[in-house]
């Protein structure tokens, strides 16, 4: 019978696991990724975690939600509605439904829809799809009842039976879209490598889901199959940002020819960052993982200073306390990569939602004139190349670099085509020559790029002074002389101010536009579906993405002036449009601006523009 349904092709499909906080959707959303990234197909994920990561079980404030968007060609966005919703309780079907597209198939475990669960998810009565006004498919299936039947031999207590019923759900997904299992099974055997009774509990349970899903059909007409249209032959894996980022940073220090330093304390959503580079020890990493946010800025510019790429790592709230250190780092002339992953704010704020409202921190956030380099990767598979670039600038012009991701495409994924290293270009750190020995003094610079020269200490005939006081331009000694300061202020500014960065291009409708959307960072995935879909209707748009905000690139008035209409679309209250004002004479862009600690909605985009566009 199964072999009779229908199989229909597919150029895109939205997948949305949720369910309790402690119910593994996010490994669910992981595994079911990795298997489509695997394959070839092309994705985009958004893991969406609760605010209320202690809320009690089965809570409305306690949903964890995973959707990934899976194409047959480039996918931009984790998508705006899914076409499958998994809720795994009653308070994930109340708070995810919303998410549903009109022709959504919907995947429910009966058996968490008891009254106490439909109590806690606030239903009035004892039917929530009637309730609710649920006119979608709905398999609905005791999953909790089939996982304990599935391991009822293995000796398994309860609670552990059901830590694997998210491997139900992604067994019966699997099925729905013709996936292959060997590759769940893959990652699961290494996920939970050191305990096996898991790893062969979980697979037994996704292959129950499959096997579910193939002998009842499920209620559903038909199977689906999102087949590659682009393949690029090369070895790909579905890749957070944070882990990007990790592997752009060793890779750096691999070009320099370098140790890795990393000093940095654990905070969301930037600790997978100091996680994953603890892993790698075998390729010269050092991490240290410090007892506050000023220890570990401190502890990489000493890093620094003893000749290592140093990386410090942390958010929003950690960057302020940071900032003293940080501008140490400025005035000692050293390099060193902040990374700021940033998430909703202020203070506390919204630790596990992302926002781009770091900006002004970034670019102004210091005491006294205090010039650094920001760069802001676009996806998470960009994070490589942006930890990369900002590595490379760092030991280049001797500078602190700020890096600014965010929460969105830090825990976000996409297929990532494994890069080659050669490919990369070089990094050359400005080291003192022969020539200077016993005549060196720490801001002697190369008369071109304004670049200090480095000194790594112990280096015989190099002995210099660096700290926090101003410095002497010439000699390296401490001065409070008023022009100096203002020499090595305008120095400092120009250093910054003269590093080389690529023009900005325009995507889309470049010559004809009628309206040209600007972003920077993160936002770069829902602007550019925003942009297809404006071109698609007969609208002409453009698109023009920042990752270099400071300096920004020398084009950048040129592109800026070229359109009567501009739209700066951000996720904050206005920043990137305010320094772009101030950067360029006589620009008043129209502004797009969301502080919801959420990703854009590319619908709500479109909507957006095209009234700017017919006003």
């Amino acid at each position: 019978m199964a072999d009779k349904m229908e199989v229909k092709e597919l150029e895109k499909v939205v997948v949305r696991f949720s369910g309790d906080s402690g119910d593994g959707m996010q490994l669910a959303g992981n595994i079911f990724s990795t298997v489509s990234a695997t394959v070839g197909n092309d994705i985009s994920t958004f893991p969406d975690y609760p605010a209320d990561i202690r809320a009690p079980q089965g809570s409305l404030t306690g949903v964890s939600g995973f959707q990934v968007s899976i194409g047959a060609t480039k996918v931009y966005t984790p998508g705006d509605q899914c076409d499958v919703l998994v809720a795994m309780n009653a308070a994930a079907l109340k708070t995810q439904y919303k998410f549903a597209k009109p022709t959504a198939c919907i995947i429910i475990d009966t058996n968490a829809f008891e009254a106490s669960d439909l109590s806690k998810a606030e239903f009035k009565t004892d039917n929530p799809i009637e309730e609710m006004g649920i006119k979608q498919d709905v398999i609905a299936a005791p999953i909790s009842q089939m996982v304990k039947d599935c391991l009822a031999d293995t000796g398994m207590d309860n609670k552990s039976m059901l830590k694997c019923r998210n491997m139900f759900a992604v067994g019966l997904v699997c099925w729905l879209f013709n996936r292959d299992l060997k590759i769940a099974e893959d990652f699961i055997h290494e996920k939970f490598a050191k305990k096996p009774e898991i790893a062969e509990a979980n697979i037994k349970v996704i292959h129950a889901g499959y096997d579910y899903g193939h002998n009842t059909h499920a209620n559903v007409a038909n199977t689906y199959r999102i087949e590659s249209k682009t393949k690029v032959p090369g070895r790909y894996m579905d890749i957070t940002g944070n882990k990007a980022t990790a592997y752009g940073f060793i890779a750096a220090a691999e070009k320099a020819g370098l140790k890795l330093f990393l000093g940095s304390y654990p905070i969301t959503p930037a600790t997978d960052v100091l996680h994953e580079l603890s892993k790698h020890k075998s390729l010269g990493v050092t991490t240290v993982q410090c007892e506050d946010e000023i220890s570990g800025c401190a502890s990489s510019i000493g890093a620094s200073f003893a000749g290592a790429l140093a990386v410090t790592s942390t958010s929003g709230p950690g960057v302020c306390l940071k900032s003293e250190a940080m501008n140490l780092a400025i005035i000692t002339e050293l390099p060193l990569v902040i990374l700021n992953v940033q998430r909703g704010g202020p203070s506390t704020g919204l630790p596990t939602k992302s926002e781009q409202t770091d900006l002004l921190q970034a670019l102004f956030g210091r005491n006294g004139e205090s010039p650094m380099p920001v760069i802001a990767a676009s996806s998470p598979t960009h994070c490589f190349d942006a930890a990369y670039i900002a590595s490379k600038m760092a030991l280049e012009h001797m500078t602190p670099v700020i890096l600014l991701t965010d929460g969105f495409i830090a825990n976000g994924s996409g297929a990532w085509k494994l890069p080659k290293l050669e490919d990369y270009p070089s990094i050359n750190p400005p080291y003192v020559t022969p020539e200077m020995k016993d005549n060196y003094t720490p801001y002697r610079r190369n008369p071109e790029t304004g670049v200090r020269y480095w000194a790594i200490p112990g280096t015989e005939g190099y002995m210099h002074i660096l700290g926090g006081l101003e410095k002497d331009s010439n000699t390296g000694a401490i001065s409070t002389n008023p022009e100096n300061h203002n020499l090595m202020c305008r120095l400092r500014a120009e250093k910054v101010a003269k590093i080389p960065v690529p023009d900005i291009t325009v995507e889309g409708c470049a010559d004809d536009a009628d309206l040209l959307i600007v972003g920077f960072g993160g936002t770069y995935g829902h602007l550019y579906s925003a942009m297809e879909e404006l071109n698609k209707a007969g609208k002409k748009v453009a698109l023009a993405h920042f990752s270099y905000i400071n300096p920004l690139p020398k084009n950048t008035a040129e592109v800026l002036n070229r359109y009567k209409k501009v739209v700066v679309a951000e996720q904050n209250l206005g920043q990137f449009a305010g320094y772009l004002r101030m950067k360029v004479d006589g620009f008043v862009p129209y502004q797009y601006n969301e502080v919801k600690g959420q990703p854009f909605v590319v619908s709500e985009l479109v909507a957006a523009f095209t009234e700017i566009i017919n006003k």
